[in-house]
């Protein structure tokens, strides 16, 4: 049955955003387009453009930890994140846990070259329409907000291949709003959103999918 989690939501708020400067101070169309380039400027190059420099700080530790022991991974698990980035959660998810088998998979070449040293070997570049594993062969799935810079064409194979490959627990995050207020900040803030979706038009696609996992939002508030 499906249920929904907000793991991330704490993490979000705790980032300051001046929405209205996003589309006043730039070329908002220039931004995206760069940013979906998911190179050098949308990781570590000025903040308009994406993360304004995405370096490893420890601070996923303690959310790595409240997944693991939420779902009870231990060692031996494989665990594959979807939209893995430098790899940065997935190695905390290491630290939380030791032993267990990690993998990861991401569009950006950018992000793969620069991982985290010690999870760079279990990574690779990638689509999350056709994910290049077993069918249930990992014993947990997650996706951090990836699945919403994903187009509906694309969107729809990247859910049914989550389900797919996961044999036991599964967990997808994405960039939504519970209010008008919420969707007009989502708005301005976002540079490579193609999937623009309420909680309840999430609801619907995961359902639409064949979904059986967890999912959790985060908020623009």
């Amino acid at each position: 049955m499906l249920k929904q989690i907000d793991f991330l939501q704490e993490y979000n708020k705790s980032t300051k955003r001046d929405y209205v400067a996003r589309v006043t101070g730039f070329d908002k169309a220039e931004c995206a387009a760069k940013a979906k380039q998911w190179g050098y400027d949308y990781w570590d190059g000025e903040r308009q453009y994406g993360f304004g420099g995405y370096k490893y700080d420890g601070r996923w530790l303690p959310l790595a930890k409240k997944i693991a022991g939420h779902y009870g991974l231990k060692a031996g698990d494989r665990v594959l994140d979807v939209g893995c980035g430098k790899g940065f959660l997935l190695y905390e998810f290491t630290r939380a846990v030791p032993g267990l088998e990690v993998a990861g998979l991401d569009i950006s070449a950018y992000g793969i070259e620069h991982a985290k040293e010690e999870v760079k070997p279990f990574l690779k570049v990638g689509h999350a329409r056709s994910l290049p594993f077993p069918d249930k062969s990992f014993d947990f799935v997650f996706s951090n907000t990836t699945l919403h810079n994903l187009p509906p064409q694309d969107l729809y194979p990247a859910i049914q291949e989550i389900e797919r490959v996961g044999r036991r627990d599964k967990y997808i995050c994405v960039e939504s709003w519970r209010n008008e207020r919420e969707k007009a900040n989502l708005l301005y803030w976002q540079l490579t959103c193609e999937s623009f979706y309420s909680v309840e038009g999430w609801r619907w696609w995961y359902e639409h999918c064949g979904y059986t996992g967890d999912y959790g939002f985060i908020y623009f508030e």
